[in-house]
């Protein structure tokens, strides 16, 4: 490009005037340089309406790349999370990948003998269906609607070839899919050396952190399964953590009213898995 041409075509204050001064190969050059402007400010006029478009509240979707949420933007739609929904049972494909607004998803270990534990919890700052959209589609455990709410839901294959599209969306699955892994490893951890109280207090404060609710509906069953405990241990100390002003309970329907003394009852895998998943998701 002629840098007199293009420099002439930037200073002037009328473009027409200054193609008049220049004929032939002269103003093809112009006529490609104010080609190459129009496109950039078009490109650049793009980026900005994707960057500011409305996204659902879903701390994953928020944080991609305005071009990889414009990869699945189209393939999204939202569906009711409604309580003791189940999306998905051990050993079944994963169809369907999940990003709630509102509500929690209880992943769910079931044994032999009839006992359901829960490994791990989703809510508005993840999604259901990490793992599966980067290896195999097979449920390892079931995942049932423990908070009811709200969520986008996309068909796993689409997002499988949007993240095969984006390296920075792959990058992103896989953050999240390692967050699920260390919750589920802290679990069988605090499930094995904490007492009920303790554990008790941790699922209360993180279903609170992922649903942003006080007032929570969590039957005795439900309570069970969160600490790997039995109704009647739950009961005890659900009425313990009453009884110090913690929460209200009656008949399922929980409303924390003290998170300074759930902290402090709590043991320190509430404040571990935290950190994991400021580490890996909190500058991403």
């Amino acid at each position: 490009m002629h840098t007199d041409v293009a420099a002439g075509i930037t200073r002037g204050p009328d473009i027409l005037s200054q193609l008049l001064k220049y004929p032939d190969r002269k103003m093809m050059e112009l006529t490609w340089t104010v080609s190459f402007a129009c496109c950039d400010a078009l490109a650049r006029t793009r980026e900005a309406a994707l960057e500011t478009m409305v996204r659902p509240s879903n701390g994953f979707l928020s944080a991609l790349p305005a071009n990889d949420y414009e990869l699945i933007r189209l393939h999204l739609r939202t569906v009711d999370l409604p309580h003791d929904a189940v999306l998905v049972e051990t050993g079944e494909t994963l169809k369907r990948a999940y990003f709630p607004h509102r509500g929690v998803i209880s992943l769910v270990v079931k044994l032999d003998k009839g006992e359901h534990v829960q490994v791990a919890m989703i809510g508005r700052d993840s999604l259901l269906g990490t793992l599966s959209t980067m290896g195999d589609a097979c449920a390892l455990n079931t995942a049932t609607v423990l908070v009811p709410g709200l969520a986008s839901v996309m068909d796993l294959d689409r997002l499988h070839i949007a993240a095969d599209q984006s390296s920075t969306l792959r990058t992103l699955l896989t953050r999240h899919g390692l967050a699920v892994y260390a919750q589920v490893q802290q679990t069988a951890g605090c499930n094995a050396a904490h007492p009920v109280e303790a554990r008790l207090s941790r699922c209360l404060l993180h279903t609170h952190d992922l649903s942003g609710d006080f007032r929570l509906l969590l039957t005795q069953e439900a309570l069970a399964q969160m600490i790997g405990a039995r109704r009647n241990s739950v009961s005890l100390v659900a009425n313990t953590l009453q009884q110090a002003d913690f929460i209200h309970y009656s008949r399922g329907h929980i409303q924390i009213v003290n998170l300074d003394g759930l902290r402090e009852t709590a043991c320190e895998c509430y404040a571990t898995v935290k950190a994991q998943y400021d580490r890996l998701l909190g500058a991403h």
